[in-house]
């Protein structure tokens, strides 16, 4: 995939469908900063150009994967029942367990250190935001559209996918919020504990929520 030819196709084809298709592609894209689970359907060098990416970079970096080494533990060659329970355990599970947390421990770092000119303000109402209409968003796929999927001869889900493709415009909107406020996860010097750890969950929170919306807008939706 180094060759200019092959190079030329790469940057066509979307970065949801590269993120799909090639083995470690979304490690990739988070480390450029490339949305691959809300923007996917933007072809690659549209998306370097968008975040101010060297395309030859990015393109280097995809070419050096290797797309032989799926698994049929990777959530793209799983059946939709096996994915959605994989999404359910790993990331509705985690998202419950982890945003009540991140929030409560926001809160105390904005308080303790609301003097503190990089001290994120706004962050604990941005989580606490993500937490309530994420747990309608998960919610709701659980009781209706997930059963659907499992049943061959359900309704046509169209709308309703819809209505959650674009739900999941808005919490990419919201990990958006989170990167700016916190210089994307940057600490200070000299930032205490409950700081570090604020950070190092909300990057992970970001990390497993970009690769929960992808899997489902990329993979399960489709």
């Amino acid at each position: 995939m180094t060759d200019n030819s092959s190079q030329a196709v790469l940057r066509r084809r979307t970065v949801g469908e590269i993120a799909t298709t090639l083995p470690g592609a979304t490690a990739v894209f988070r480390t450029f900063k490339i949305d691959f689970c809300c923007n996917g359907d933007l072809a690659l060098e549209d998306a370097a150009r968008r975040r101010g990416v060297v395309l030859a970079e990015l393109e280097g970096r995809l070419g050096e994967l290797d797309s032989k080494t799926r698994t049929d533990t990777d959530p793209a060659m799983m059946d939709s029942g096996e994915l959605i329970d994989f999404i359910q355990a790993r990331y509705h599970a985690a998202h419950r367990q982890t945003l009540p947390e991140l929030v409560k421990l926001s809160r105390k770092v904005e308080a303790v250190h609301r003097e503190n000119p990089q001290v994120p303000a706004g962050l604990a109402d941005v989580l606490q935001q993500l937490e309530n209409e994420l747990e309608l968003h998960m919610s709701k796929e659980e009781a209706t559209l997930f059963p659907a999927m499992r049943d061959v001869a359900g309704n046509n889900l169209a709308t309703t996918i819809d209505d959650l493709r674009h739900e999941h415009d808005d919490q990419g909107d919201a990990l958006h919020r989170m990167e700016s406020l916190t210089d994307d996860f940057t600490l200070p010097e000299g930032a205490c504990r409950s700081w570090q750890a604020l950070y190092v969950g909300t990057a992970q929170l970001a990390e497993d929520l970009m690769e929960h919306i992808h899997l489902e807008n990329n993979i399960l939706f489709p």
